[in-house]
């Protein structure tokens, strides 16, 4: 017989190996498949994180700027409405283009302003409610007045506006201007003042 022959192969002992390789085949894709899916979430966590980055740099910024355009709405609020100087008429009109122009700046980089109107719902997300008053033509729990407008920047609040409230008890004006017990006789303010 010839010598170049192969030695018998056992067909039970190939077939336990092809198994063993195949299972291990599958458990290398299954962890492959989660490295890439593991991967894909950390680099779309990285690229949102980057976007709200780049959206919220000028919070700060802002948050600052908003020291400016309080003053210059309570210089133009202040001003003398009679006056026939022609100095203090073009000084005026330059505040009030500068303060349009601060506007115009924070609309075109996102910050909007929150001034709510007489009657609106009280909204604890984006209004601090800074004091209660008894009021009859407004709904109770509702802004009466508006001491200093919020700012929003796309979405997210850099400043709550600081309203007055009327006061949820119906019955008159509450001692003390309008702070003390409740309609259940407990002390406290009838506000929600979360933000």
């Amino acid at each position: 017989m010839s010598e170049d022959m192969d030695p018998p192969v056992d067909a039970t002992a190939d077939s336990a190996e092809i198994e063993a390789l195949k299972a291990e085949v599958a458990g290398l894709k299954d962890q492959v498949l989660r490295y890439a899916a593991e991967s894909e979430n950390t680099r779309r966590r990285a690229e949102r994180e980057a976007n709200d980055a780049r959206a919220f740099a000028i919070q700060k910024f802002a948050r600052d700027l908003l020291g400016v355009a309080d003053n210059l709405s309570r210089a133009l609020a202040a001003h003398p409405s009679d006056n026939a100087d022609p100095a203090l008429k073009n000084f005026i009109l330059g505040v009030e283009m500068t303060e349009k122009e601060l506007t115009a700046a924070f609309e075109r980089n996102g910050l909007k302003k929150i001034h709510p109107a007489k009657g609106d719902k009280f909204d604890p997300h984006q209004h601090q409610a800074m004091m209660e008053l008894a009021e009859t033509d407004v709904a109770p729990g509702a802004v009466v007045e508006v001491m200093q407008s919020g700012y929003e920047l796309l979405g997210r609040l850099v400043r709550p506006a600081m309203v007055v409230v009327a006061a949820k008890s119906a019955g008159g004006a509450k001692p003390n201007g309008g702070y003390g017990a409740g309609e259940g006789g407990e002390s406290g303010g009838s506000v929600d003042t979360r933000a």
